[in-house]
């Protein structure tokens, strides 16, 4: 079945006070984002795979080397639009509720899972994700490389931070560990990550 790119969750500028420029988006979003769409779209019409969820080519095209192609556009599709919703401009800070309570209990403190989180997303060599993930009912913080996410692996995404360059560039040039900060003080988003637990 088509995909279609969902439009951003807030307006292109509402990130910008939160560190993420209206320009960034624009980029990220409306070039990068929607070539990985349309490229997905182009190469599952008229195949096998043209009436399957995203999700389950996604599984499928991982483990065949002749649908590296599928994959790479079609998990980075998926992953960005899942990216989009794990910011806000409401963002930041520490999150509450049950899924605070987990954190405490599967990580130790939220201190331990920031610490965990940081480094998963500043030694993630090269492009990549990193990812707060279910996993067997427990939390854990995952990186993969590339187009890679905690689907094919059978986890449960709950949030993610796209470490790719063009995600942080314009806007903090070569300074990753910046960007990583400025995403868990100003712009993550827990009412997402809170949803995703309660539907998992």
């Amino acid at each position: 079945m088509t995909y279609t790119q969902a439009p951003l969750p807030y307006d292109p500028g509402a990130l910008e006070p939160n560190g993420m420029s209206a320009a960034t988006l624009d980029f990220h979003y409306g070039k990068h984002h929607k070539a990985y769409v349309d490229n997905y779209n182009k190469m599952t019409a008229d195949s096998e795979l043209a009436d399957k969820p995203i999700e389950e080519v996604i599984q499928i095209a991982f483990k065949d080397p002749s649908k590296t192609g599928i994959f790479n556009n079609g998990a980075q599709a998926w992953n960005h639009t899942f990216y989009w919703n794990c910011l806000s401009p409401n963002g930041g800070g520490k999150p509450s509720g049950d899924l605070a309570a987990k954190i405490d209990s599967d990580f130790g403190s939220y201190d331990k899972f920031v610490e965990e989180f940081k480094n998963a997303a500043a030694t993630q060599f090269g492009s990549g994700w990193a990812w707060l993930v279910l996993d067997n009912g427990t939390l854990k913080v995952t990186k993969t490389p590339n187009a890679e996410n905690p689907i094919v692996h059978g986890q449960v995404p709950l949030l993610t931070l796209d470490v790719w360059e063009h995600a942080y560039y314009l806007d903090f040039q070569n300074k990753r560990p910046a960007f990583i900060d400025n995403y868990l003080e100003k712009l993550v988003n827990w009412d997402f990550a809170s949803s995703n637990l309660a539907a998992a």
